[in-house]
């Protein structure tokens, strides 16, 4: 019966954000995805190169929108991109004929490493799944992949993030680097 009662939760919910917090969360997240994405389609286009991935997406929420986690500081974002796509890719390189097998595995294991690394960033798994599942154009790309897009896309996100955040004096980001 305790493990049924477990799952009724602990805690209430978080209290509503201010439409302030809100805007400057919008403001954030649309100008680091318009880097990366600006990137990708303009200066990136008619190469090999790929630098939008749809982790890039869960990281604006944590590093624009959720800025006093744990899981947003820079430790974790850069982290958790770099690792978790140094995995993705090796997996793939293991596993390429499986991707059943290498899709769980890549996951599991950058979940661990992430753990053991301190830095987790939720994100990072995708950008692990991602490496396995991603088609030809990022299975092309090899360990490029860790470099461009997962490393300097988070990079890039990270510059933004630090310059928007800290703009109103309600906000401050990070908490911490290492």
């Amino acid at each position: 019966m305790k493990y049924w009662q477990k799952m009724r939760g602990t805690t209430k919910s978080p209290p509503r954000v201010s439409l302030v917090e809100i805007a400057w969360s919008w403001l954030g997240a649309f100008l680091g995805i318009l880097a990366v994405a600006y990137l990708n389609y303009q200066i990136l286009s008619g190469t090999t190169l790929v630098m939008v991935i749809g982790s890039f997406g869960a990281s604006a929420v944590l590093i624009y929108g959720a800025i006093k986690s744990p899981l947003a500081q820079p430790r974790n974002l850069m982290g958790g991109h770099v690792f978790s796509a140094i995995i993705g890719v090796s997996v793939y390189k293991l596993l390429p004929a499986a991707p059943w097998m290498a899709a769980p595995l890549a996951v599991a294991t950058a979940i661990a490493v992430m753990h053991a690394t301190r830095t987790l960033h939720p994100p990072g798994g995708a950008t692990a799944l991602i490496a396995v599942i991603g088609g030809a154009k990022i299975h092309s790309l090899g360990y490029w992949y860790v470099l461009v897009p997962a490393g300097l896309g988070a990079l890039i996100m990270l510059a933004v993030a630090l310059l928007v955040n800290n703009i109103p004096r309600t906000r401050s980001y990070p908490e911490y680097w290492f």
